[in-house]
């Protein structure tokens, strides 16, 4: 007989360990299921944000120094013990709860309320009124001839546990392929970028793009635009990657390849067809405004909707769900606003709202504050931490002064985003922003100066 809950969450993410530990404090019966037991947490803690973080800090401490194998296994270890650390207080955070049961295996539907889950050992069935898919995503592997993950070609987990790279040609040129090649020539690798794009960051206005490329080439980072893969072949030593060019055949070789176009969610192992969850052309599941499936009692969160793949979005899926199952059920996904971003190259490039492209394409009547670091009079922390390279750029309405975005490329940059974000939700003016009184010697403190400098 199938074991019996209130709930079920499938996957560790952050959302969906969230609201597991709250509806358990809440007096529920919950049950967690997470695939593997080097997953308790999320991708977010043990192959996602902070381990990939915490060698990109390592990387920058390595700057100019060259390769050093032994230096960049120890930040591996780092990572490693960081990691490992995280894992156990996360499993402990909910495996210690009286009405938390945990299962370790892989779970697959077997109806619209039901589910199986495969253990190394045992294979249990679960079942509960309500069901939380919280899987996340995968990193895509592209349709190219030789384009498989294994030996000398890597996505982003795998290949933070690789052999420090001599050469290192990455395929793909958005957020995790620019952070991975600013890290690894950092690191002391030969870092060569081929990216499909007519320009990498084609999303960013051109001014902003440019400052983060100028990083990326002072790190001997190369990247070739316009540069479609059609083949990689590998043997013990190397990798060879072929790619078409202005109408021309080329190739290049490495030492390793990293795949860094996307993610999709993981929803192919779930046996969705026994349930009535629609899903969409990714493989994404369909929710409404308030995370709730076409399937009677089936919810999903995270990444595996398919929105933006970020942990901070997934913890207020959380809060939205929180709010329909314990709630008032008021709170939905068109509540959310001003959503920040960074790419952690170095360095860091965080935006949020409209670029200046967007608000001209829109007929929008903005006024544009641009200036570059090295120029902000204002702003000596990155001077004192040695690093004064990058831009700051907002984008606010000329009628009544509010701040529809910004790009903040410099030091500290995924830190003051946030201030702009919560001003821009808040109402707060451009001109109150450039008014108020920061600590110094800050990187927040530039604010003073480029909002008193619009066009």
């Amino acid at each position: 007989m199938a074991k019996e809950f209130d709930v079920i969450v499938i996957g560790w993410g952050k959302g969906g360990k969230t609201l597991a530990g709250t509806l358990a404090r809440a007096g529920q019966r919950v049950a967690v299921v997470e695939q593997s037991a080097t997953m308790y947490g999320g991708t977010c803690i043990n192959i996602g944000c902070v381990p990939t973080k915490t060698l990109i800090h390592d990387a920058e401490q390595h700057r100019g120094n060259g390769a050093d194998v032994q230096y960049f296994d120890r930040a591996v270890k780092r990572r490693d013990e960081l990691t490992a650390k995280m894992r156990q207080k996360n499993f402990s955070m909910l495996n210690d709860l009286d009405s938390v049961m945990v299962f370790t295996g892989s779970a697959s539907f077997t109806g619209p309320h039901s589910i199986k889950v495969v253990g190394d050992e045992e294979v249990l069935e679960l079942s509960a009124p309500k069901i939380i898919i919280n899987t996340g995503a995968l990193p895509s592997v592209p349709p190219i001839n030789g384009a498989e993950v294994g030996g000398r070609i890597h996505d982003s987990t795998t290949l933070q546990h690789a052999a420090l790279p001599a050469k290192l040609l990455v395929v793909g040129g958005g957020y995790v392929g620019l952070e991975f090649a600013s890290m690894f020539a950092q690191f002391g690798s030969e870092v060569t970028v081929l990216d499909r794009g007519t320009r990498p960051l084609k999303r960013e206005d051109e001014d902003v793009a440019a400052e983060v490329l100028a990083a990326l080439s002072d790190a001997g980072v190369d990247i070739f635009s316009s540069a479609s893969v059609t083949s990689l072949r590998q043997n013990a030593e190397k990798v060879t990657v072929t790619y078409e060019q202005d109408g021309m055949e080329r190739s290049v070789e490495a030492d390793a390849v990293l795949l860094a176009l996307g993610r999709t969610p993981a929803t192919e192992s779930l046996n969705l067809a026994t349930t009535d969850v629609r899903l969409g052309d990714r493989g994404e599941i369909k929710v409404d405004k308030h995370l709730a499936t076409s399937a009677e009692g089936i919810y999903a969160l995270g990444d595996v909707i398919g929105g933006p793949q970020f942990t901070y979005t997934s913890l207020d899926d959380n809060r939205i769900l929180k709010d329909q199952l314990l709630g008032e059920g008021e709170r939905s996904l068109e509540d959310r606003a001003a959503v920040p971003t960074t790419m952690f190259t170095t360095p860091p490039l965080a935006r949020v709202g409209l670029s200046e492209g967007q608000g001209r394409a829109q007929g929008l009547d903005i006024k544009v504050a641009v200036k570059k670091v090295a120029d902000i009079a204002a702003m000596p922390r990155p001077k004192i931490v040695g690093d004064p390279r990058g831009i700051i750029k907002f984008v606010v309405d000329r009628n009544n002064d509010q701040i529809l975005g910004a790009a903040l490329m410099h030091v500290d940059a995924q830190e003051v985003i946030n201030l702009v974000a919560l001003a821009m939700r808040s109402g707060i003016t451009a001109s109150t922003l450039r008014d108020s009184i920061f600590t110094h010697p800050s990187s927040t403190e530039a604010l003073n100066e480029v909002l008193a400098n619009f066009d």
